[in-house]
């Protein structure tokens, strides 16, 4: 019964932190669009159009928060075909909202940049609905009654909070590297950032079919971990690992080979669609190294509660390697996007050598219970 109770509070303390922070983004972003998006790009075309993208956007980050850990849940649980389904349905809704709406199909009016920023909306809600449901009939059919505490027996909110600031601060730090990347793709210039923008659907479509490794890792282990099997969790480890590297190696080959077919279906200027295959090509190479990075640090070193180590090496790889690289390949050497992309990426072969080490040392195994 302690251990329903500390899931439950561990839940609602990271419900409220999650509507909180997302709701402090949803007042950022749609109260200051112009000025946000100015930080990335001077063409005033590529502001105006993206604040209207921006403000419709900024309501679907509450959404997004709540059922990113609603699916966390759902996970643990072993009710991982709900988040699945739910994903792959909003999606679904998404492309076809897209479609209807972006060109004006079907009666609707067309509404170009809007019609994108309300499809992306309407897919999100659809995505907490479904959830919201599963998550209701799952609970049910476990037996499992909700708890509204915010009070830990076995530990204190201070303990708990000590354990998840280091995810936070990494992730608001990486985060906000990214935007710092970002902003220096766009002041490369139109055209490159064209290709770069080019290259991003494929590049998370990879990424996030990927990750899902990593949130298999960090529910696998962490159970392991929790029983204290601690080799049997070692191993696991290691095959999640080798899944992880023998799909990513596989995903890259078939996009080394087909970069540029998939260029080749938009419509804008050779130089951009030859720019935005080249992008691809070193994604490719430096995805497997990518998708590892996900899976030990996002995961499996992760389940054992040293957020610290994660959040140094992420710091360190992001603002002490990667935007260095990246302002000085831009700004000094003048580089284009290919070799400014090359360079900055170069970072997750750090994360990679250092996660390998703390990995095998084992120093992460530890069970919190």
């Amino acid at each position: 019964m302690c251990i329903h109770k500390e899931a439950w509070c561990s839940f609602d303390v990271s419900l409220i932190c999650g509507i909180v922070i997302s709701a402090l983004f949803l007042l950022a972003a749609g109260g200051f669009p112009s000025q946000i998006l100015g930080l990335y790009t001077k063409d005033m075309s590529i502001i105006n159009t993206g604040a209207v993208y921006f403000k419709i956007v900024a309501f679907s980050y509450i959404p997004m928060a709540v059922s990113n850990i609603l699916s966390s849940w759902l996970r643990c649980k072993e009710h991982a075909t709900i988040p699945f389904l739910a994903s792959f349905g909003a999606v679904t809704v998404n492309t076809g909202l897209n479609y209807l709406l972006i060109f004006g199909k079907l009666g609707f009016s067309c509404m170009g940049i809007k019609g994108a920023a309300i499809a992306t909306l309407i897919s999100q809600l659809f995505n907490l609905v479904f959830i919201v449901i599963g998550f209701v009939l799952c609970t049910g059919k476990d037996g499992d009654k909700p708890v509204l505490s915010l009070h830990f027996k076995k530990i204190t909110i201070r303990d708990y909070l000590v354990m998840i600031m280091p995810i936070l601060i990494s992730e608001f730090l990486w985060s906000l590297g990214q935007n710092v990347e970002s902003a220096v793709y766009g002041h490369l210039g139109t055209s490159n950032l064209a290709a770069y923008t080019l290259t991003g659907p494929i590049q998370g479509l990879i990424v996030g079919a990927l990750s899902g490794l990593s949130a298999a890792a960090g529910v696998m282990v962490g159970k392991r971990l929790g029983r204290k099997e601690y080799d049997e969790a070692y191993t696991e480890s290691k095959k999640i690992m080798y899944a992880g590297l023998f799909g990513a190696v596989t995903v890259s080959a078939l996009l080394i080979l087909l970069a540029g077919v998939y260029t080749g279906l938009y419509r804008v200027d050779d130089s951009v669609k030859e720019l935005g295959r080249t992008l691809l090509i070193v994604f490719a190479l430096y995805a497997p190294v990518k998708v590892e990075n996900m899976i030990l640090g996002g995961g499996i070193i992760r389940s054992g509660g040293n957020t610290k180590i994660i959040m140094i090496i992420d710091i360190v790889g992001t603002w002490c390697i990667g935007i260095p690289l990246c302002l000085l390949a831009a700004y000094i050497c003048k580089w284009g996007i290919v070799g400014v992309y090359t360079l900055l990426t170069t970072e997750e072969l750090f994360r990679l050598a250092v996660s390998l080490i703390i990995f095998r040392k084992r120093k992460w195994i530890i069970s919190l219970c």
